[in-house]
């Protein structure tokens, strides 16, 4: 059978074979992957007969097709077409998953309150950016106050006062991923609230706000950018994953470590693309604190997608525990 670089991977990854096997044939684990699937390739032609090569391609195409859409326990019951479809085509498969465009409830979030300081800060003048187009220092420093509350305040600005946007990190996320939609533009070297925010704002409040802040957090907005540490562009390509994870296991209590597992159970091969730390964190490990930062912590909960708790016995390994919010269930609806 001839496998198409646009073809899913006969792996079973839910991947295109271009980015899945076709370069990484050095990998031992793809490789065994890849050697059980011709395995089973060469079990299902044992005792065939075709009339043509042409028969024969027929009969292995329909075999990887009724394969792929079969449901998978790696993936929690999604088929390889529809993880596809996730990894893919998330925002363009409403058979399987829906965004609204308006929610229907008044969504309270992290970054949906910063997103509101912000645009009251600006006002209808505007403000001045920085020469290093950023925020000013003042209005940063006024908006950290009204979010975090006084004695909170106080505590992060124990050792000095913050210096500029970025040291405000959640608000330097909420800026960028405003502008990256349009609702907080740069004018004039000035940065102003969008016409567009002003009518959505007045229409209907944060209802069509949030679906635009959430569109751009999880397509253009990079995740890696927070932390700096090695990218790994599967996190955040698989986002859809996660939240289905989240749909089926996250209205009760589970730990980090518990969709950790998942992650890596359904991609096994993207620790080989993490650098160990000596013989401190080994890449699995590192994979794991990569995935619970930027997909669990600083995706849902700033988000708002769920409520996460550390007890003080797991703040040393970095673990937590996360459950649903009833936002979720407004903001994604899934048909599988």
């Amino acid at each position: 059978m001839i496998i198409g670089p646009t073809d899913l991977c006969p792996c079973g990854s839910g991947k295109k074979f271009l980015h899945c096997c076709a370069n990484k044939l050095n990998s031992d684990v793809r490789r065994a992957k890849l050697d059980d699937a011709m395995g089973e390739i060469r079990e299902l032609l044992e005792g065939q007969n075709f009339a043509s090569l042409e028969e024969a391609n027929a009969f292995l195409t329909e075999h990887m097709e009724r394969r792929n859409r079969g449901p998978r326990d790696t993936f929690d019951g999604l088929s390889a077409d529809q993880m596809h479809r996730f990894l893919y085509f998330s925002f363009e498969t409403p058979e399987l998953v829906s965004f609204p465009s308006r929610l229907d409830v008044s969504p309270e979030a992290p970054i949906l309150t910063l997103f509101n300081l912000l645009v009251e800060a600006l006002g209808d003048q505007g403000v001045k950016a920085t020469s290093t187009g950023n925020l000013p220092r003042k209005l940063c420093r006024d908006i950290a106050m009204a979010y975090m509350g006084e004695e909170k305040y106080g505590e992060i600005c124990r050792y000095g006062e913050l210096r500029s946007e970025p040291e405000f990190f959640d608000l330097h996320v909420t800026r960028l991923v405003s502008g990256l939609s349009g609702l907080i533009r740069k004018y004039k070297g000035k940065f102003v609230v969008g016409g567009g925010c002003r009518k959505l704002m007045s229409k209907d409040g944060l209802a069509s706000i949030y679906p635009k802040l959430f569109r751009e957090f999880v397509t253009k907005y990079n995740w890696a950018y927070r932390d700096s540490w090695q990218p790994v562009p599967l996190i955040q390509q698989s986002f859809l994953f996660t939240l289905y994870l989240l749909k089926r296991h996250g209205g009760d209590w589970q730990s980090s470590g518990f969709y950790e597992d998942w992650f890596l159970r359904a991609f096994p091969a993207v620790s080989q693309e993490v650098s160990p730390v000596g013989e401190y964190y080994s890449a699995e490990q590192r994979l794991r604190r990569f995935y619970s930062l930027r997909c669990l912590d600083s995706f849902a909960r700033f988000l708002g997608l769920v409520e996460i708790q550390q007890p003080e016995a797991a703040k040393a390994h970095g673990d937590f525990l996360l459950k649903k919010l009833p936002l979720f269930d407004h903001v994604v609806q899934f048909h599988v």
